[in-house]
């Protein structure tokens, strides 16, 4: 990964043209702070390097917020991001496979909101990117879903979905009688809570 100059629009999206491009509200600064703050205090070692850590990690953070980018392609979605080390990452739309938020309590007293993306094959658990701090998090993970609907129903998404062999069909129907039946006994006891709760 080569490090760009901020003037220069860094993240290579190639010749797709840009849809919708995320904005991070100034409070993610705080919030990496505090957190920076929180996890050296937790270690003890780290609590000596707290007063260190205010005025660098306010330089940092500020640096690292301007070269953060999050931009949505008509079937892509690219993030580039870092300081020393930059990363940038492209995910094809049709592989996403969930866009999660989430909010700690630090977070919701900032009114910030996590996003993360996962995706189908990625390796390791957790999720493939998380970005905190995007302005309208709802609104852009809607336009993201919506546009990979959009991709998926172009028949880019059909194929990659379908089963590839007749035992993966047939794992695929069980899963979904498991999953109704699962459904049904949550009504059933829903139905019978609701009863007990009216007696």
């Amino acid at each position: 990964m080569t490090d760009v100059a901020i003037a220069d629009p860094d993240l290579h999206t190639g010749e797709e043209p840009i849809l919708r491009e995320a904005t991070f509200n100034p409070k993610v600064r705080t919030y990496w702070l505090l957190t920076g703050a929180f996890v050296l205090t937790v270690s003890i070692v780290g609590i000596p390097l707290l007063i260190f850590w205010f005025p660098i990690g306010y330089a940092l953070t500020g640096r690292y917020l301007e070269r953060v980018r999050c931009v949505l392609t008509e079937k892509n979605l690219h993030v580039a991001r870092g300081v020393l080390v930059r990363q940038e990452k492209t995910v094809p739309l049709d592989k996403i496979t969930d866009l999660a938020m989430s909010h700690g309590p630090i977070m919701r007293q900032l009114g910030l909101r996590g996003l993360s993306v996962e995706t189908a094959g990625q390796s390791g658990p957790g999720s493939l990117i998380k970005l905190v701090g995007i302005e309208g998090t709802e609104e852009f993970r809607a336009a993201v879903l919506a546009q990979r609907e959009r991709v998926g129903g172009a028949g880019g998404g059909s194929a990659a979905l379908a089963p590839a062999t007749a035992a993966e069909g047939e794992a695929s129907v069980e899963s979904a009688k498991l999953l109704s039946e699962i459904r049904d006994s949550l009504l059933r006891i829903e139905k019978r809570l609701g009863d007990d709760g009216g007696g």
